[in-house]
């Protein structure tokens, strides 16, 4: 039984970028956006701030499901996955919440049954859905979602980044080249025989962004589920700067901001993912917190305005971005019945 035995506060997107900053203080602004494009897995887990969302679950219990690595590139690196097939797990969730120190906290609990009986789906799958987590974390931050969707009889394919969790990579590229790692992913599970059709693309705050931009350019993807994904990402910086270190000089954080594209290799602009809806429009269920303040509700309108028609906006009333994910009572419905209106021809 997978209980949550020991709970951990998890680094989230903002609490990275928070750590990154801090180390910048002094810097200029090229400085800064080197250190952000930086892999987030180079730098110690001590570094960053707690975030304010606590995850309950067996922290060992993913060891349930063999990891295993692929080769990407250019440039060079290794990225760990491990698959969830369809079982019946008798997946539960629930949640707290409570005000410390002016700002709201919360509390998510999963349980689960691994190792699982197998159900209707088990031999053959509904789909694959590829799950993509945000800055700074890894697999275990979307496992919830993967052990849910899996007992629903999708395959789910759990993905470190490059430069996140146990994938190796020097650095990050806001999906410019992780699209690219994403497809040769696919290849390979292609390959071993492990790619059920259709698939889709589930990912939080960066990784919804990287999953909105693999959606555009590979034509295996019939679906996008996009949580909180960064719109402009120089206003994401700006407003993590606001909420967590307010204190520092605003100048500095702006003018790394400014230089992120540069030190990528791509025009100004380039890494927004309204740029890369302009170019590559694709229908998406898009979820937003209603308590979001590091993706605000005016940014997440222009950005669903700039979907396929047939796409699908909701939004969690209570949720803020470090916590928007698992709000598994609103969400659940919704995911659901998204990715089961997926047509392979679509």
């Amino acid at each position: 039984m997978l209980t949550p035995r020991k709970k951990r506060r998890w680094l989230t997107f903002s609490a990275v970028i928070t750590a990154l900053l801090l180390l910048c203080c002094c810097g200029c602004g090229s400085f800064v956006a080197h250190r952000i494009v930086q892999a987030p897995n180079s730098y110690p887990d001590w570094f960053a701030p707690d975030a304010p969302v606590t995850l309950g679950f067996s922290a060992g219990f993913l060891t349930n499901f063999h990891a295993h690595f692929v080769q990407v590139g250019p440039p060079d690196a290794k990225l760990r996955y491990r698959i969830i097939n369809p079982a019946d797990y008798h997946f539960t969730s629930t949640r707290s919440n409570w005000t410390a120190h002016g700002r709201t906290e919360f509390e998510f609990n999963f349980n689960a049954t691994i190792p699982a009986a197998t159900n209707q789906w088990t031999l053959s799958p509904r789909g694959t859905v590829v799950l993509l987590h945000g800055y700074g974390l890894a697999q275990f931050s979307m496992a919830p979602w993967a052990i849910r969707l899996a007992e629903q009889g999708w395959r789910c394919v759990l993905v470190d980044l490059r430069g996140h969790g146990k994938s190796t990579g020097d650095k990050i590229f806001f999906g410019i080249r992780e699209t690219n790692d994403l497809s040769r992913l696919l290849d390979v599970l292609e390959t071993d025989h492990q790619l059920a059709l259709p698939v889709a693309v589930m990912g939080e705050s960066y990784g919804a962004a990287v999953g909105l931009r693999w959606a555009g350019v590979e034509p295996r993807v019939k679906s996008t589920v996009a949580i909180a994904p960064f719109v402009v990402l120089s206003n994401a910086v700006m407003n993590i700067r606001r909420d967590y270190v307010g204190w520092m000089p605003a100048f500095i954080v702006r003018a790394g901001a400014a230089k992120i594209p540069y030190v990528i290799g791509v025009e100004p602009g380039a890494l927004d993912s309204t740029y890369v809806l302009r170019q590559h429009p694709v229908k998406a269920l898009i979820i937003k917190g209603g308590m979001d303040t590091i993706m605000p509700d005016d940014e997440m309108g222009t950005l669903f305005k700039l979907t396929l028609p047939g796409s699908k906006l909701v939004s969690v009333p209570l949720g803020t971005h470090e916590s928007v994910t698992y709000f598994f009572d609103v969400l659940d419905g919704p995911v659901s019945e998204w990715l089961n209106g997926i047509k392979s021809t679509d």
